[in-house]
């Protein structure tokens, strides 16, 4: 994720090539990143830990017993299998006004589902995908009945085996 620096004085200054940035600036460093926060990308009841990536970030533990989850957690783990995954997404192609709406379903070029839409901001975003699905052409449709191109990626910050 790099640095953050919260300063009352000179910022930037204090560190080389650095410049101050707000809100939306984070969020869209994050979601380039693929790292997720919060509710609007981790809904409760609905993401698991392993396909939003906590695993990567040391937000599990394979050693500590007796928390919600921990069994289809540790056994996905231990199965090596994890068929979906957050990935980061950049949309392109004229976008609806106010974005695309969290659960908007995400398709292949023959219309087949691939995964769900997540959060986002701009032309970035989350989005939960099956991973065999993630290199061909996707896109959103919009309420509008127009198309949104979205192209995954894999952050170069990912374990090698998930690449």
């Amino acid at each position: 994720m790099g640095w953050r620096l919260l300063t009352q004085d000179e910022g930037p200054a204090l560190v080389p090539g650095g410049r101050l940035g707000d809100s939306r600036d984070y969020h869209q460093h994050r979601y380039r990143q693929g790292v997720p926060e919060g509710v609007h990308d981790l809904p409760p009841g609905v993401a698991l830990p392993l396909e939003s990536n906590l695993a990567f970030m040391n937000g599990v533990s394979f050693t500590k017993g007796c928390y919600i989850g921990q069994e289809l957690t540790a056994r996905t783990h231990h199965m090596g299998v994890i068929r979906k995954r957050l990935f980061p997404v950049r949309l392109s192609g004229p976008l609806p006004t106010g974005g695309i709406d969290p659960g908007t379903p995400v398709l292949t070029e023959s219309g087949q589902a691939a995964g769900k839409f997540r959060a986002g901001q701009g032309d970035m975003g989350l989005a939960l995908l099956q991973s065999e699905k993630i290199k061909g052409p996707l896109h959103i449709r919009t309420s509008e009945s127009s198309q949104v191109a979205l192209t995954a990626s894999v952050p170069d910050w990912w374990p090698m085996a998930t690449k």
